[in-house]
C-alpha cells in the first residue's frame, strides 16, 4: 500500500503509521492493527501538538471523522489536564460532522481546560477558535487565545480587542489583563492603560514573581521613584526570592536609595544562577555597593576599613555566579583604594592605586550593551591623573566625555538585527533615542563636574534624572556636584 511505501522512506511518518492502521484495521487483522497503533502513540511520544498537526492534514482533505479519531485517541482515559485546543478542535470537528451535541461538550471542555503553555499559532487554530466562539461568543478563554494567535501574526487591535472581550468576561483571568497591558503600552502608547491592566493582573494572582517583575519594570519605565518601588517589591518577599532577575532589581534598589550595606546582605544570602540578558547585572550592583560602602567609610576618616571594603570589591564571590571579564574596568575602585591609601599615609601604594585607576580605553563610546564602555570609567581615570598630577591627561578625559555626549545627543539609534544581551528587560519597548540621550547628558555631567564646572554638570545630571529617576550613576554624582 502507499502506507507501507511511505514508510519505506520514512518510518515515522505520522500518517503513514496511522493509515497503516487503519488498513490492516479494515481488512479484520486485528493483532496486528493494535501492534500499528501501538506504534503510532509511541513514534507521537503523547504529545497533543503531533495530534494536532496530523487531525489538521486530515480536515484539510475534508476528512473529518478521521481528523476526529486521531484526536479522540489523545484525550486520556481519565479527566485530568488536557491541552485545550484538543478539545476546541474536537468541538470544531464534531460541528463539521453535524455531531453538535458532541461539539457542544468539547467546546465546553477546552474553555474548562487549564490555560497554560496553550499557545494556538496555525490556520486551523484560527479557523476553530473563530467556530468556538461563533457557537459560543462569552467563551472568555477562546477570546484569549484567539488574541494570542493574532497578537503574534501582527494584527495586533484585533488581537486588543478578543483581549479586552476576555477580561470583560472573566475579569479574574490575570493573563488576558497582562496581555493587554504589553499591547496598549507598545502598540497603543498608552502606559495609563498598560499600568491599570497590568496592577490587574498581578491582583488576580499575587503568586506570578514574573508579573511581578513586569509590573516594577512598567513602574521604572514610568518614572516611579526608587522608594516607592522598593516598598512595593518588600510587600511581596516570596515572589522577590521567587526569581534572580527580580532579586536582582530588588538589590538594585537597595543601592539607589543608598542603602549599600542592605544591598551587600543580599548579595550574600543567594546563589545566583547565570542568564542570557543578566550578565554584568548582579556584579555591577555589588562592586557598586562595596564602592559607596567605601566612600562613606572615607568620609568617616574609616581608612583602613575602607581599604577592605574596596578590596573586596576587586573578587567576586562564588555565590554570584559570574566571573569578571578579562580587561574589566575597575577605575572607580583603584581611584578610591588610592585615596584611602593616601589618606592614611600610605603614599606609594596610594600612587600605585592611582596608576591603576588612570589606565585603561579611554574612547567614550554608546552603552547599548553590557560590556559596552561605561563613561563612569573615563571619569575616574581622569580623577587619578589629577592626583598623579597628570592635569592635561586628566583634561583630556573629561573633554572627550563632553565631547562626544555633545556630538552624538540627538543621534538617532537603531538597534542591530542580532544584538544579544541587551542590558535591559525588552518586554516593554524601549526608546532607543531616548536611552541615547541620557547616555549623553550623563557622560556631559561628568566632564563638566571632572572639570570643576559644577553649575554645568548639575544641570546636566539632573536633567538624566528628569529622563530616567532610578539612573543610578547620575544620583551618585550628583551628589558630589552639589
Amino acid at each position: 500500500s502507499a502506507a507501507v511505501e511511505t514508510l519505506n522512506l520514512d518510518v515515522a511518518d505520522f500518517g503513514a503509521n496511522y493509515e497503516k492502521y487503519l488498513n490492516l484495521d479494515a481488512r479484520g487483522l486485528h493483532e496486528e492493527a493494535a501492534a500499528a497503533l501501538d506504534n503510532f502513540r509511541y513514534l507521537l511520544r503523547g504529545d497533543a501538538h503531533n495530534y494536532l498537526q496530523l487531525a489538521a492534514d486530515y480536515a484539510g482533505c475534508g476528512l473529518y471523522e478521521e481528523a476526529a479519531d486521531v484526536l479522540h485517541g489523545a484525550l486520556p482515559d481519565q479527566a485530568g489536564d488536557v491541552y485545550p485546543m484538543l478539545h476546541y478542535t474536537l468541538g470544531y470537528l464534531y460541528g463539521k460532522l453535524g455531531r453538535q451535541d458532541d461539539s457542544a461538550k468539547q467546546l465546553r471542555a477546552g474553555q474548562a481546560a487549564t490555560s497554560a503553555y496553550c499557545f494556538p499559532n496555525s490556520l486551523l487554530d484560527m479557523q476553530v477558535l473563530e467556530y468556538a466562539l461563533g457557537q459560543n461568543p462569552g467563551d472568555a478563554r477562546a477570546h484569549y487565545y484567539l488574541g494570542n494567535l493574532l497578537y503574534d501574526k501582527k494584527r495586533h487591535q484585533e488581537a486588543i480587542r478578543h483581549w479586552e472581550a476576555s477580561t470583560e468576561l472573566d475579569s479574574s483571568f490575570p493573563t488576558s489583563h497582562r496581555n493587554l497591558a504589553l499591547a496598549y503600552f507598545n502598540k497603543q502608547n498608552d502606559p495609563g492603560k498598560a499600568r491599570t491592566c497590568l496592577e490587574l493582573a498581578y491582583a488576580a494572582d499575587q503568586s506570578d514573581a514574573r508579573v511581578l517583575y513586569e509590573l516594577d519594570q512598567l513602574y521604572k519605565k514610568l518614572g516611579i521613584s526608587a522608594q516607592q518601588r522598593l516598598e512595593h517589591l518588600s510587600s511581596h518577599p516570596d515572589q522577590v526570592r521567587m526569581r534572580d532577575d527580580l532579586f536582582v532589581e530588588y538589590v538594585t534598589l537597595h543601592n539607589t536609595v543608598l542603602r549599600h550595606e542592605e544591598a551587600i546582605g543580599l548579595l550574600n544570602s543567594r546563589k545566583f544562577h547565570p542568564w542570557e540578558g543578566g550578565e554584568g547585572k548582579v556584579t555591577g550592583q555589588y562592586v557598586l555597593a562595596h564602592v559607596e560602602l567605601g566612600k562613606k567609610l572615607l568620609a568617616e576618616q574609616a581608612y583602613k576599613e575602607a581599604e577592605k571594603v574596596l578590596l573586596r570589591a576587586l573578587v567576586y564571590p562564588d555565590n554570584l555566579g559570574e566571573g569578571k571579564l578579562a580587561g574589566a574596568q575597575e577605575n572607580n575602585i583603584y581611584y578610591y583604594l588610592g585615596c584611602a591609601l593616601e589618606a592614611d599615609g600610605r603614599n606609594e601604594e596610594a600612587k600605585k592605586a592611582f596608576r591603576l585607576a588612570s589606565q585603561g580605553i579611554d574612547e567614550p563610546a554608546g552603552a547599548m550593551f553590557y560590556n559596552d564602555q561605561p563613561p563612569d570609567t573615563i571619569f575616574y581615570q581622569g580623577l587619578a591623573w589629577s592626583r598623579l598630577q597628570g592635569d592635561k591627561e586628566a583634561a583630556s578625559r573629561f573633554n572627550k566625555l563632553i565631547d562626544y555626549g555633545e556630538t552624538h545627543l540627538f543621534d538617532k539609534v537603531k538597534l542591530d538585527y542580532f544584538a544579544v544581551s541587551l542590558p535591559d528587560f525588552l518586554v516593554f519597548d524601549d526608546d532607543l533615542n531616548r536611552r541615547n540621550e541620557i547616555h549623553c547628558r550623563y557622560m556631559i555631567g561628568l566632564g563638566h563636574l571632572g572639570l570643576g564646572r559644577l553649575a554645568e554638570s548639575q544641570a546636566q545630571l539632573e536633567e538624566v534624572l528628569r529622563l530616567e529617576p532610578n539612573h543610578q550613576g547620575a544620583i551618585i554624582h550628583l551628589q558630589t556636584a552639589e
